[in-house]
């Protein structure tokens, strides 16, 4: 359906999410209409964060809010739905929109499926009512699944729209770029030539596939590498556990500037333990770039300055290549946790491909090399 009918059938006037893919029309309509305006649209780091920041809006207005988001974000919604929204607490009434990756009979990413099979379970288990949008759903029957959502609502419940594979259309047409000019995956082709055959953790969606195909291009083992291609934000954390177990061996974490802000407590653990082999590097496009280039607000911050106050001992910022082949030699030779923040260009190859090897596959090519080390 078209979604300027759909947020008109809603009526809020107050919208924070974090982007996705399947929902891009709406994140693109948002865009559009109000930019990043803190009345009205906010990018949030994770998903928890934005029902936090809803039902402060309600709490202050009165009015229902609505949160948008990938399914694989209702792990991050479960605490604060449970223990802030529900009925049986403060009655906070919220409006979901949801985007159904991993729909059952509908092909996706590995790290779809099984969030795709329980995702209407899990708003069951929440006492979340749902009305599901695809391509054929028409707009009076959006309207009349709104009209029976409002006393849902009155009564201090919550409420989700499931948009299915092509739900929502009639996206504006809208370019994200920035200034920056090193390309994300000439950045990673230079990591990979520092790295030598250390171990690599990556975060999920473009640069693990760069990663991959990087590897096809030079002819070189995907046994160094680790995949995050799900639980977006937990690579640094995931690489701190290696570089814990494997203290001989330097590890290399690669991480995207989305990522880093869904979970960025995991800087704080890293920079308590300080593991002197972990060289953490944030690729900064100021944008969630897989699932459509909106903006985060990593443009805004010094992650440097934060990874120092967390207790990483050394930082540094580039965006020439020159500068980042010198700081990964430097990092490579220190011998102490290392942090890199690298800003990178908006932009990926159109025929970017995939990971043609399986999760577990990658998973026990990377134990085996890690056993041998």
């Amino acid at each position: 359906m078209n979604v300027e009918k759909l947020v008109e059938i809603i009526g809020s006037d107050f919208y924070t999410g974090v982007p996705d893919s399947q929902l891009k029309a709406l994140c693109n309509y948002m865009m559009h209409k109000y930019g990043i305006d803190p009345k009205h649209h906010i990018i949030a780091a994770n998903e928890g964060n934005c029902v936090a920041l809803a039902a402060g809006y309600h709490l202050a207005t009165g009015k229902v809010p609505v949160v948008y988001m990938q399914n694989s974000g209702e792990g991050n919604v479960i605490n604060p739905v449970a223990s802030l929204l529900n009925h049986k607490v403060y009655a906070i009434p919220m409006i979901f929109i949801i985007g159904w990756r991993g729909e059952p009979g509908i092909h996706d990413e590995p790290q779809h499926i099984y969030q795709g099979e329980i995702t209407l379970k899990l708003l069951e288990d929440m006492g979340i009512a749902t009305f599901i949008i695809g391509k054929e759903t028409t707009d009076g029957e959006a309207a009349e699944a709104m009209n029976e959502f409002r006393n849902v609502l009155k009564a201090g419940r919550d409420v989700a729209f499931i948009i299915r594979k092509e739900g929502l259309t009639n996206a504006p047409n809208l370019e994200y770029k920035n200034k920056n000019h090193m390309v994300r995956e000439e950045i990673i082709q230079h990591i990979i030539n520092a790295s030598g055959e250390d171990p690599i953790v990556s975060t999920t969606g473009k640069a693990s596939r760069e990663l991959f195909e990087a590897r096809v291009v030079n002819g070189q083992s995907h046994k160094y590498d680790f995949l995050t291609v799900g639980a977006m934000g937990h690579s640094s954390s995931i690489a701190l556990g290696v570089a814990i177990n494997k203290p001989n061996q330097r590890i290399w974490c690669v991480d995207g500037d989305g990522a880093a802000l869904m979970h960025m407590g995991a800087m704080a653990v890293i920079g308590a333990n300080k593991p002197n082999n972990l060289i953490h590097i944030i690729i900064n496009n100021g944008a969630h770039e897989t699932v459509g280039g909106m903006p985060t607000v990593a443009e805004s911050i010094d992650l440097v300055k934060i990874a120092l106050a967390c207790g990483y001992p050394n930082g540094a910022c580039v965006d020439n290549f020159v500068d980042l082949d010198n700081v990964l030699q430097a990092a490579k030779g220190r011998g102490e946790l290392s942090f890199i923040e690298v800003k990178c260009a908006i932009g990926a190859r159109d025929d970017l491909g995939r990971p043609t090897t399986t999760a577990l596959e990658n998973k026990k090519n990377f134990m085996k090399y890690l056993a041998a080390l």
